[in-house]
């Protein structure tokens, strides 16, 4: 008896959850999106005064700006100064 309402809570739970899941997941990925603009906006002419900086940033960074770019339907790289592909 136990068993199914803990069940019962949990589906209860996942039920109201779902919706939720997918808004959730696309403010994270317009977040990393932003966060990758700030990054690479010195490569494409927007003034950045943390460059120095984000420098650092770039070894860690690649694998995620080459998703981007796959996901955005770029088969290459936009941006010369940087070899993902």
């Amino acid at each position: 008896m136990l068993e199914s309402v803990k069940k019962l809570i949990q589906f209860y739970d996942e039920v109201l959850s779902m919706p939720h899941r997918q808004e959730i997941a696309r403010e994270l990925r317009d977040e990393d999106d932003l966060f990758l603009l700030l990054l690479y906006s010195e490569m494409i002419g927007i003034p950045n005064p943390v460059y120095y900086y984000t420098l650092e940033l770039y070894p860690y960074m690649i694998e995620q700006f080459h998703d981007w770019h796959l996901r955005m339907g770029m088969e290459k790289t936009p941006l010369s100064g940087i070899r993902c592909c």
